[in-house]
């Protein structure tokens, strides 16, 4: 039996499955990660990413970080892949109790998942910082400023996705580590395991079908009680 055969028989026997995902779960959709050899952290800029990505960064240099988040992070014409299509189905069979992403693109909502936990927050969701009306993704996309203005009070519009030195959302956490100490399989996906607090949380599974599925190594493949070293797609097109 190979791992992904054995990967599909622990689906079938399994209730409460949670899926922890990262940026691999996208890139399928033609959204770049952040580490690989064409992801974020290897495209040139005149200032690294992470340091763009940042609350302070964003705080002092909105426009230069607007041209970078309209330019890299709203890819709203991405469409869901194979992965979050099996697992919205899962959750609608009642295998997949809770999707946990780090992901901010939406696209596990868009293809029908309804339980699912961003710990980075979304592009969907933006605020403005004055009077707290809330806008879509296409506003900032479409804004014809370069930070994008409240039409209703002129002040400036902040994406609810969380930035370097901005803590994450203690409900969400409490959320995830809920689902995930509950969890009969827990299924790790796309992730290099090496933001946290996020790659913590996997410190609350106590069971024993840890699914470990990323294309290169990660500091937790001796945890897994299953380690596939594929592509997602890959092993979730097979899942019927």
């Amino acid at each position: 039996m190979t791992n992904i055969e054995k990967f599909i028989q622990m689906v079938k026997e399994s209730d409460n499955i949670v899926f922890f995902g990262g940026a691999g779960v996208s890139t399928e959709s033609g959204i770049p990660d952040f580490r690989s050899v064409d992801g974020l952290y290897h495209q040139k800029y005149d200032d690294p990413p992470e340091t763009i990505l940042s609350h302070s960064f964003y705080i002092k240099e909105k426009e230069k970080f607007y041209r970078f988040y309209r330019d890299k992070m709203l890819c709203l014409t991405a469409k869901p892949n194979i992965t979050h299509i099996k697992l919205a189905e899962l959750e609608t069979a009642g295998k997949v109790k809770a999707v946990v992403t780090q992901n901010i693109d939406g696209l596990h909502q868009l293809a029908g998942s309804k339980n699912v936990l961003e710990l980075h927050g979304s592009v969907h969701r933006n605020y403005c910082e004055k009077c707290g009306k809330g806008f879509d993704a296409e506003y900032i996309l479409n804004s014809s400023t370069e930070v994008p203005l409240c039409d209703k009070c002129a002040g400036s519009i902040k994406p609810d996705v969380v930035l370097y030195e901005e803590g994450l959302d203690s409900q969400t956490i409490r959320d995830a580590i809920f689902y995930i100490s509950h969890a009969d399989m827990l299924i790790i996906g796309g992730t290099s395991l090496a933001v946290y607090p996020a790659a913590g949380l996997i410190d609350y599974y106590t069971g024993n079908k840890l699914v470990l599925i990323n294309k290169s190594t990660t500091p937790m493949d001796g945890r897994a009680d299953l380690l596939i070293q594929a592509g997602l797609g890959e092993v979730f097109e097979q899942i019927q």
